[in-house]
């Protein structure tokens, strides 16, 4: 067998190891997606009142589609940012962290199976939450540019890896409450980028921070897609950015994750619980 086959096949095996764990805990998984599909509701709801609410003719379908698309796109990058930055936290819930990390396999190759099940698993939960929405209100999505909306869905993905993985030294250097420290980058994430509001409503100061989160640059492009059916020149503005931002988180997120692994492996808070 030759390395690389051996590297390919590790990553699968992380894979395989994730979505048996979903099985296993198949009632979080319940209780989390009708969560998910409840909270994406009650957004959505909010388009169709804004009438009601503000006493104005309002064109609640464009409205209701404008909150439903923030609502999936910031629910899948959340679902890809989770996975990551929890890494550690499986390990040590399953008592497999010291072996997990002695093992003879690549970081590189471990953080690589993560990311392919974090992805898949995203699309997946993403997916059914959009049935259980379009079940509820009118989705037209037939004027979109489909293609140009997963180009910059692709993009954005890659640049919320790198986020993903540096937030998942968090629980690795502080095993007391490390897992739950990852949620400010969400959180400032979720204010900054426009995902319920455009960024020119923000403060001006706001709005120059927002220009540096990547979400801001996936929510536009996914919203020009598929409401302005803006072509892939016209999405360019949006993809490159996150391209950018991909090609230096990810590098440093990995970089990032091994000093803090070897820092973890010398002081002994890789095998501590808390």
């Amino acid at each position: 067998m030759t390395q690389l086959t051996y590297q390919m096949r590790a990553s699968y095996a992380f894979i395989e190891r994730n979505f048996n764990l979903v099985r296993r805990y198949w009632g979080w998984e319940v209780v989390w997606l009708a969560y998910t599909i409840a909270n994406a509701l009650a957004v959505a709801f909010i388009g169709v009142g804004a009438g009601a609410i503000t006493g104005q003719e309002v064109n609640t379908d464009y409205f209701v589609l404008y909150l439903v698309i923030g609502t999936l796109v910031w629910h899948f990058l959340s679902v890809v940012f989770d996975n990551l930055s929890e890494v550690i936290a499986w390990e040590r819930w399953e008592g497999t962290i010291e072996y997990t990390f002695m093992a003879p396999v690549h970081r590189m190759t471990h953080m690589a199976g993560q990311t392919l099940f974090s992805l898949t698993y995203g699309l997946l939960h993403t997916g059914i939450v959009l049935v259980a929405v379009a079940a509820f209100f009118k989705i037209d999505l037939s004027q979109a540019n489909m293609a140009g909306a997963l180009m910059v869905l692709i993009a954005g993905s890659f640049s919320f890896i790198g986020f993903g993985i540096m937030a998942s030294v968090l629980p690795l250097l502080f095993p007391e409450r490390g897992a739950q420290m990852t949620h400010v980058f969400q959180a400032i994430l979720l204010l900054f980028s426009g995902v319920y509001y455009p960024i020119s409503v923000l403060p001006e100061w706001m709005q120059k921070v927002a220009m540096l989160s990547p979400a801001t640059y996936v929510l536009a492009g996914m919203r020009e897609a598929l409401l302005e059916n803006a072509t892939m020149d016209e999405l360019w503005k949006y993809i490159w950015p996150l391209l950018v931002a991909a090609a230096i988180a990810i590098p440093v997120g990995l970089k990032v994750f091994n000093s803090a692994e070897r820092y973890a492996k010398r002081t002994g808070k890789l095998k501590r619980n808390g």
